[in-house]
């Protein structure tokens, strides 16, 4: 896609569990929505680890019905191939728009995989989206690692809207 587009990415991460669900998938439709709207081409980066990575899929894929879905692809990046996906590639191909193994992380040893692929993703990142309501955990040090790297970051957690 590069070369043919202004290709704006964006990755959105959260913790496993969102205990403010419906405040989430609300601000995630906010910022869904402006950003296929407003940009030439989005990259939608999740990681598909916990239930903010479920709500961005599910509004992503509603925006493309409801909205566009021309301009805009949502890409599961994986630490490491994961056998739910060699045993139902089909059913995943068809729900994203591209499957992703991120080759650093797949080379590391599989408890740091998950950090080195977060990494990877917010290093590609224009944008870095992410629901952090505690200080601890992947999505927080995540979010650490995007701020200390100079990337835009939006809390969708703290902020009132995008």
């Amino acid at each position: 896609m590069t070369g043919v587009f202004d290709v704006f990415t964006v990755s959105f991460f959260g913790h496993r569990q969102i205990d403010r669900f419906f405040d989430a998938e609300e601000k995630v439709a906010a910022i869904v929505r402006r950003l296929i709207t407003e940009k030439e081409y989005v990259e939608l980066l999740i990681g598909r680890d916990g239930e903010f990575d479920q709500i961005v899929s599910s509004t992503v894929r509603r925006a493309k019905r409801d909205i566009r879905d021309d301009n805009s692809e949502l890409i599961w990046v994986m630490a490491y191939l994961k056998a739910e996906y060699a045993n139902n590639a089909d059913s995943f191909d068809e729900y994203y728009d591209r499957v992703e193994v991120c080759d650093e992380a797949a080379r590391s040893h599989p408890k740091s995989a998950i950090q080195i692929r977060n990494r990877s993703m917010v290093d590609r990142s224009d944008l870095v989206a992410c629901y952090v309501d505690h200080q601890s955990g992947g999505a927080f040090q995540t979010m650490q690692y995007a701020l200390k790297r100079g990337k835009k970051v939006i809390n969708l957690a703290e902020e009132d809207t995008f």
